[in-house]
């Protein structure tokens, strides 16, 4: 194509631009139009003078609804004590960990004391973060900064939430503590100031390792200049979070609270005699994605919390197949990771989540008809938030889940801060269950063995 031809080809481009923004457009006619559509009923001047004044999921809460909900479960599992993740993103560690306290206290009945230290894990957790981004920079250095990969990666540098994989990445390299080896500090429980600081400073971090890079610096320059970021890291973390102590003095207790014996452990060992599940084998990922197809592998590329630790891998399948299998680990007490969208149709005041406890519809006088797949695709829903399934109510006479109790991580509330889930909920906003294998059926089981679908880190979903 010669010159003349591309700038006959570039001046008619522009002109079909000129075109659509000149008819796609609010023109004052389509204003003028849009006016004369709208004359207010009455309805309509009490709706606006009532949203004039008061909130409008206030106003939405269906009054109807508040009823519908007990707190009868035909099968709980038992468990002892609400934590807070205060003002922080944690909800994975605090998930993960309370399921571990119940499986250690189901293994050891003289341990119904146990509380684990969230802090020690949570500081490894951002240790590791740190690393996978100064790494993932030294990887990434030969590729143009505004790469998608490479712009990805700076614009999630550090945060403090997560999922399942940081558990089990996290804990089984670092073990776990009581947490009066290592408490909570006013840092720990509010996250954001100093979590957006060492992000800050890991992005520049990650500017001088590409410079260094393209400088044409050694690897062992690099290696080292990146270990002593690390260094500095870990005396920041230490600042703020305290230090992770290499071992420890616990006492075991009878139920009376006799002291039955005192022993030393390092936090491997500790994890390896009061709970010792293998969390890496032991468990799948099980999600509830219908943007794509069911009984298949996916593998979310750099979404993990170690640099040598396991990329989010899970299997997605029906909602149906999931509870089934929830059912089962509930029926033998076992407790399980789930994630879903909890901000969705959720009443903080009863401790509620139900789609019909708002109808916003009937407010506004239009309809919100999306389904759980067009959420996903169009960013209007995804998984924000990690809690415990501990409880499932069942129809006895359809055999079907009515509703399912999950605890909390947000301190005492309604319902002994725990919520309570309606099944129909559960269908559009669970998107993923963690949950021992041997809850799985073996047909199902033998999906978990095909290649995984590799997802890039800013896929939708996630």
């Amino acid at each position: 194509m010669n010159i003349r031809s591309i700038m006959i080809c570039t001046g008619l481009s522009v002109a079909l631009i000129s075109v659509a923004r000149s008819t796609g457009g609010i023109s004052s006619e389509m204003l003028s139009r849009l006016r004369e559509s709208y004359t207010p009923t009455q309805a309509d001047r009490a709706i606006h003078n009532a949203l004039n004044t008061a909130d409008i999921k206030t106003l939405a809460a269906s009054a109807d609804n508040r009823a519908n909900f007990d707190d009868h479960f035909t099968y709980r599992v038992p468990s002892v004590g609400i934590t807070d993740q205060k003002r922080s993103g944690r909800c994975w560690l605090f998930t993960g960990l309370n399921v571990l306290r119940s499986q250690a206290i189901r293994n050891n009945d003289d341990i119904n004391r146990l509380k684990l230290s969230q802090v020690y894990n949570f500081f490894y957790d951002q240790l590791e973060k740190s690393n996978l981004f100064l790494q993932s920079m030294i990887d990434t250095a030969d590729d143009d900064v505004n790469d998608r990969r490479v712009q990805w990666l700076f614009k999630n540098a550090l945060g403090d939430g997560g999922q399942y994989t940081g558990v089990s990445d996290i804990i089984s390299k670092y073990g776990v503590v009581p947490d009066y080896a290592m408490p909570e500090t006013y840092s720990s429980n509010n996250t954001a100031t100093f979590s957006r600081l060492l992000g800050l400073k890991l992005k520049e971090w990650g500017l001088e390792l590409r410079d260094m890079i393209s400088g044409g610096a050694k690897t062992k320059e690099v290696t080292a200049r990146k270990e002593a970021m690390l260094a500095e890291t870990y005396r920041m973390l230490a600042l703020n979070y305290g230090t992770p102590p290499s071992r420890f003095s616990y006492t075991r207790r009878d139920l009376s609270g006799n002291i039955e014996s005192v022993k030393e452990y390092t936090p491997i060992e500790f994890y390896n005699e009061i709970i010792g599940n293998d969390l890496h084998s032991d468990y799948v990922m099980l999600m509830n994605d219908p943007t794509r197809p069911y009984h298949r592998m996916y593998e979310i590329d750099l979404y993990r919390h170690t640099y040598d630790g396991q990329n989010w891998t899970y299997l997605n399948l029906p909602m149906e197949e999931i509870k089934a299998m929830a059912i089962e680990s509930i029926k033998d007490s076992a407790m399980m990771y789930m994630s879903c969208d909890v901000g969705k149709f959720q009443d903080r005041t009863l401790g509620t989540l139900d789609v019909n406890n708002y109808d916003y519809g009937a407010l506004l006088g239009t309809t919100f008809g999306m389904d759980k797949r067009q959420r996903i695709l169009t960013g209007a829903s995804g998984s924000s938030h990690a809690m415990t399934l501990v409880a499932v109510d069942i129809d006895p006479e359809t055999g079907k889940p009515v509703k399912w109790l999950v605890e909390n991580s947000w301190g005492d509330g309604p319902n002994n801060g725990h919520l309570i889930i309606t099944d129909e909920w559960m269908d559009e906003y669970l998107f993923r269950l963690v949950i021992n294998k041997k809850y799985i059926p073996a047909k199902t089981l033998e999906l978990t063995g095909q290649k995984t679908i590799l997802l890039p880190p800013w896929d939708p979903m996630y």
